[in-house]
């Protein structure tokens, strides 16, 4: 063969290579978004009309939330919110439209305390979902019936949905990291694992079972309080100088 054949030979293989390794690559990061974001990822292909503007958006909200500096809440802190969220389920009875109100307050304050952002919900959900993208359907869900309730449209049941979405995201905020539940004994009081087990009960005795919302204990937002939480309450100060977890 002549030279300029090898040559030519040479160059298709070479773009072939170049082909396969760049398509591993896209599967790869495909793969890799689709764990860390779980349902988000299609919602966001979805939005964007395509799979590469979507992973743009993906990467980026990862970029921007290595900005946040995170801080894990310790087992005190966790009871104290879980105590909370008892009072709050305990009011749905008597005002559910207050009682879902104080919910997701109390929500947004938890992501303050976290180092989270708590203006604006597509910003908060930006950053959410990088780390609980397998609980952000839950949140849009809530967020969606509190503006309903809030032109008075909304049922009871539409209201009882609203809280078990809230409290899907409000326990993974509360989850107890994987090396405080497997690295040496943990405070009783701090048993993650132990809290999901006695949900149900704790709404069982306080009559208020058919919420779904799980335990919590502890001084909760009054009425009208808990949609300022996190701009009021000592608990959603953001703590910009604590180390990112």
């Amino acid at each position: 063969m002549s030279t300029a054949i090898w040559v030519v030979i040479a160059v298709v293989v070479v773009a072939a290579l170049v082909a396969v390794v760049y398509v591993a690559r896209s599967r790869a990061q495909t793969q890799r978004l689709k764990r860390r974001f779980g349902p988000e990822y299609d919602r966001a292909v979805r939005s964007a009309g395509g799979r590469a503007a979507a992973e743009r958006e993906l990467r980026s909200r990862e970029q921007r939330h290595e900005e946040l500096r995170l801080q894990e809440l310790d087992p005190a802190r966790r009871e104290q919110y879980r105590e909370q969220w008892v009072r709050v389920q305990e009011r749905f009875v008597d005002t559910p439209e207050a009682a879902v109100e104080q919910a997701d307050g109390l929500v947004t304050v938890v992501m303050g305390e976290r180092g989270y952002p708590t203006h604006g919900f597509e910003e908060k959900v930006a950053h959410l979902s990088v780390e609980h993208g397998r609980t952000m359907d839950h949140y849009r869900r809530a967020h969606a019936i509190s503006g309903r309730a809030a032109n008075g449209e909304a049922s009871t049941e539409d209201l009882r949905q609203a809280m078990q979405h809230y409290r899907e995201l409000f326990e993974e905020l509360l989850s107890v990291p994987a090396g405080e539940r497997h690295g040496g004994p943990a405070p009783a009081a701090d048993a993650g694992h132990h809290d999901t087990g006695t949900r149900h009960d704790t709404g069982a005795a306080s009559g208020t079972d058919h919420t779904g919302t799980g335990p919590a204990t502890g001084t909760a937002p009054v009425a009208g309080e808990a949609g300022h939480a996190a701009a009021a309450g000592p608990a959603g100060r953001r703590d910009d100088q604590a180390p990112r977890s």
